[in-house]
């Protein structure tokens, strides 16, 4: 029996820590000179994933 696969843009995008996921802010990639320096300082770092997205994750990472 192959392995089941995780989704590769799940992988990239969330990481698992002990009590979740994490994630960073979006909106931060490109197209900044138009942003306020407090925008993309509020943008910074990362977020856990809300509770009601856990699900979906976790079955993208074959969890469940």
């Amino acid at each position: 029996m192959p392995k089941a696969k995780v989704h590769s843009g799940a992988s990239k995008r969330f990481k698992k820590t002990g009590s979740g996921f994490k994630r960073k802010s979006a909106f931060k990639s490109h197209i900044l000179t138009k942003m306020t320096t407090k925008r993309k300082r509020q943008l910074r770092g990362t977020s856990a994933i809300h509770p009601s997205d856990i699900t979906h994750v976790k079955h993208m990472f074959r969890l469940d």
